[in-house]
């Protein structure tokens, strides 16, 4: 794509509303020249593509807007990688990979991980509270989420900055448009990404423990013999998965709510005053502003969808964060509003099958996140000698840039 095409691409991923709007009001779907794909944008017409994953498979739920040069790809041969994951399969492949995740983020499972969460996200507060200036994103919200994640899969917690950097630069090289240099240099740093995941899975073929990666070398690789090469690259490709998923979308999140409470702050001083209401908080966040804003889906035959009929090979764009707005589901959808009786109603964090095993968990980082700061900061605003948040050109963890509050 060129980077005239991808700068177009950027202003549609930075504010997809106004297209969401237009095409929740059109006749049928919209086509979408800047992805590719038809625009799935009511909350009705979601729900039915997202329950039939017999009809519209996942296969190319993340395809890449920047396909990396061929001494990227040289180099990305290397590692380990490139399998099938609980987001891009369907059928059995699917229950296979996303049972053990399941059973890995269970209620008691999240529980258990909640009082080392309260620890650490404590911790980074205690790290910046003294300055009265701080940009929440760097300093907290990239922060946390990697080190539940990690702590979740059993990383060693030197290893979850390397970690947490190897994701960001998986997402950069495939979704950002880079220079030679750089996409050799972002490859470099996936493969070492893979090859330190490739170490903890064949450690835990050795020596299992009570972790994630244990449950997920137990599940998709039973029996004790050692691992194949092509069980360590199934492996690995399902945890690196796992590990962007489970730390970007949390921290978007974490920074898109902060942005919106502060924007109108009579909701964040409400919310101090009122924290009973941090439950209705969470769900009014995650539904107004998505961090998953759309994933793609592929028609496996002939279907009609709102009275468009597609054919086999079709590609979907269906956008969980346009079905949030639908006026048709939500009353005042366009309108954050943390009053609003919490319902889980909204498609935040999907709907089928295919729906987020880790909800419960970015649910529980936020819940905690806004007890720790509406009792700590209650004075928290945004920083208007900065400059005014931008957010980031992607539909996959809807955030800003960078947040900068004062306090």
């Amino acid at each position: 794509m060129a980077r005239a095409d991808h700068a177009r691409l950027d202003d549609l991923y930075r504010d997809p509303y106004p297209l969401y709007e237009r095409a929740r009001r059109s006749e049928g779907l919209t086509f979408v020249p800047e992805v590719d794909a038809w625009l799935v944008a009511r909350d009705e017409d979601v729900r039915e593509v997202l329950r039939r994953p017999e009809d519209f498979s996942s296969r190319r739920a993340l395809l890449p807007d920047v396909l990396p040069s061929p001494p990227a790809l040289e180099i990305l041969g290397r590692g380990f990688g490139g399998r099938p994951t609980v987001v891009s399969s369907d059928g059995e492949a699917h229950q296979r990979h996303r049972a053990p995740l399941s059973k890995g983020m269970s209620a008691a499972r999240v529980a258990a991980l909640a009082p080392f969460a309260v620890e650490r996200a404590g911790t980074l507060v205690d790290s910046f509270a003294a300055d009265g200036r701080f940009e929440l994103m760097e300093t907290y919200a990239r922060q946390l989420p990697g080190q539940v994640v990690g702590r979740l899969i059993g990383l060693d917690p030197v290893d979850v900055p390397a970690v947490v950097y190897g994701g960001r630069r998986a997402e950069q090289l495939l979704f950002r448009p880079l220079g030679p240099d750089e996409q050799i240099s972002a490859a470099q740093d996936i493969v070492a990404l893979q090859r330190l995941l490739d170490g903890y899975v064949r450690d835990r073929r050795e020596n299992p423990r009570d972790d994630l990666c244990s449950g997920m070398v137990a599940a998709l690789a039973p029996g004790d013999g050692e691992l194949t090469l092509d069980q360590r690259h199934e492996l690995v490709s399902e945890l690196q998965n796992f590990l962007i998923a489970g730390h970007l979308t949390t921290t978007a999140l974490i920074g898109t709510t902060f942005l919106h409470l502060l924007s109108d702050r009579r909701q964040w001083e409400l919310l101090c005053a009122e924290p009973e209401l941090i439950p209705a908080a969470v769900e009014e966040a995650a539904r107004y502003d998505s961090a998953v804003q759309a994933f793609r889906r592929v028609t496996t035959r002939p279907v009609t969808v709102a009275g468009t009929e597609l054919p086999e090979g079709a590609t979907l764009l269906v956008a969980y964060g346009s079905a949030n707005r639908d006026e048709r589901r939500h009353e005042r959808a366009d309108v954050f509003d943390i009053t609003r009786p919490p319902t889980r109603q909204h498609l935040a964090f999907g709907h089928g099958p295919h729906g987020c095993p880790g909800s419960r968990l970015a649910r529980e980082q936020l819940r905690l996140t806004l007890e720790l700061f509406t009792r700590r900061m209650p004075g928290l605003r945004i920083d208007e000698d900065r400059p005014a948040p931008v957010m980031l050109p992607t539909l996959i963890h809807r955030s800003p840039e960078a947040l900068h509050l004062v306090h």
